[in-house]
């Protein structure tokens, strides 16, 4: 679900680049918080589903509620894999950064047909990716 598309976070460090944020950037952010937390529990003693929402209080102190959904892998105490789907228009939209969404989309049509619905081929590292996932049953 990630848009734009991104690569799968897949170490440690890469988790940590990827969740600092430089002090002036994290100034201009709206602030957040996490509700309406649910955990499911599933055949899988290692597997939850957390469904849940994250609350942006706006710059005009009104409030944006994106929703959330992740599937995590949970061994000896420790997160070993997640998936994390989370809307990105609301989420963007809650950032106030909707137009860099909207120019990165944009980016990625190639041709007059993807306007049309026609959708981009996966690279295939992304499509082993997937059927890696699928066949461990993710």
């Amino acid at each position: 679900m990630a848009t734009p598309e991104s690569e799968p976070l897949t170490s440690r460090r890469a988790l940590r680049e990827h969740f600092t944020v430089p002090p002036e950037v994290r100034e201009s952010l709206p602030k957040r918080s996490v509700v309406d937390v649910v955990v499911h529990e599933t055949a899988d003693p290692e597997v939850i589903v957390a469904e849940f929402a994250y609350e942006f209080t706006l710059p005009d102190d009104s409030m944006a509620k994106v929703p959330c959904v992740f599937v995590m892998r949970v061994r000896d105490g420790r997160i070993i894999e997640s998936r994390d789907c989370i809307d990105p228009i609301r989420t963007y939209t809650a950032r106030g950064d909707l137009d860099r969404l909207i120019a990165s989309l944009r980016k990625g049509v190639s041709s007059p047909r993807a306007l049309r619905g026609g959708l981009p081929k996966r690279r295939p590292e992304t499509r082993k990716a997937l059927l890696t996932c699928n066949d461990r049953t993710c």
